[in-house]
């Protein structure tokens, strides 16, 4: 077999079609076919910058299938490039697969830098930006997504989800159920003409949520985790609460420790002193 192709990650605009790169047109421009998760929707860029590159299509429900025609057309040596419909394949959308697939063959992967939402999102916000922790969705399923949210209540950095308008109100409740009250931003509609920034907190949002225009593609930025000191009597009340619940003792202090920071032998000893007092 002679020399591989190139396969090309390359980002696209995520509203404002003139934030796409120079590098990226060409490389569109020069490829021998650009696999696009929807094609209709991606020949308005490319009819815009004049690129005539044959598409196919490559999204999250043909992927597996796409992969052995994308990784052919690389083995003869031609040059491929992946597209989603806003932003960077592999943020949120596909071509986690097709990138496996090609390091595996020693095929050359280069990913340009350009359009992603969820970093001016974060710049914009105001909040910590130094570190940040990105989450993107949640899962569907409720036990998975109550998982996730668990094991992010102690992360200091600033958390970044995405979400879709219609599922907004029901998301902030779910974490507003975890993390409690937090500061956050809701960017929507980011480089088009409506971009706007709503700075507030879950409570407000969730008092008034006729605040929020829900339309347009949301990026949600989370305050992350705030030191808090837990008296022995908040401490103690949480351990009961779980123990109310048919947690053993055992379950119910990993628990609190997991929610709280505070030293497993402190939550250890309060756990005794409940035990020693239903004696």
């Amino acid at each position: 077999m002679g020399k591989f192709g190139i396969l090309y990650i390359v980002s696209t605009p995520i509203g404002n079609l003139g934030d796409m790169t120079i590098r990226g047109i060409e490389i569109l421009k020069n490829v021998s076919l650009i696999g696009a998760e929807d094609t209709r929707n991606s020949g308005k860029l490319l009819k815009k910058y004049e690129i005539r590159t044959p598409m196919i299509s490559y999204h999250k429900f043909n992927e597996r299938s796409r992969v052995e025609k994308i990784l052919g057309i690389l083995g003869n040596g031609e040059d491929v490039a992946i597209i989603s419909d806003a932003g960077t394949p592999g943020i949120s959308d596909p071509s986690s697969i097709i990138v496996r697939q090609a390091i595996e063959k020693n095929i050359q992967v280069v990913t340009l830098p350009g359009a992603t939402a969820f970093i001016p999102a974060l710049i914009s916000s105001g909040l910590n930006c130094e570190r940040f922790y990105f989450v993107g969705f949640l899962p569907d399923k409720e036990t998975k997504r109550r998982e996730l949210l668990e094991s992010l209540v102690l992360i200091k950095d600033t958390l970044v989800f995405y979400e879709a308008p219609h599922r907004l109100i029901k998301f902030l409740i779910k974490i507003k159920e975890v993390f409690g009250n937090r500061k956050i931003v809701i960017a929507r509609e980011l480089s088009k003409l409506y971009e706007t920034y709503y700075r507030t907190t879950i409570d407000e949002v969730l008092t008034n949520p006729a605040m929020i225009t829900l339309k347009g593609e949301f990026v949600i930025i989370v305050e992350g985790a705030q030191e808090k000191e837990y008296s022995n009597a908040e401490l103690t009340e949480m351990l009961k609460t779980e123990l109310d619940i048919g947690k053993s003792k055992n379950d119910a202090i990993k628990k609190v420790q997991k929610l709280t920071g505070v030293s497993k032998n402190k939550v250890y000893s309060l756990a005794l002193k409940i035990k020693e007092n239903l004696k």
